[in-house]
């Protein structure tokens, strides 16, 4: 189960590496998430926040991390 700490760290991390280097990872379109899903997301806390948000897309749940992006 998802706790509201990974959701608030999926709305305001940046990727950290590939062509889509240094955008929030919850702006990253779906078809380079479900690319990653078929290639096998990264090792570590960066993959977990892209499985995290391919779930969140699959269902159509990308509302709920408008109000968690602390944006200046």
């Amino acid at each position: 189960m998802t706790n509201s700490n990974e959701l608030v760290k999926l709305a305001n991390t940046k990727m950290p590496f590939g062509k889509y280097k240094d955008y929030y990872i919850c702006d990253i379109p779906e078809y380079y998430i479900v690319w990653y899903k078929n290639k096998g997301f990264p090792k570590g806390e960066i993959g977990q926040l892209m499985a995290l948000l391919y779930e969140i897309k699959l269902n159509g749940l990308e509302y709920l991390l408008t109000p968690l992006k602390k944006r200046c």
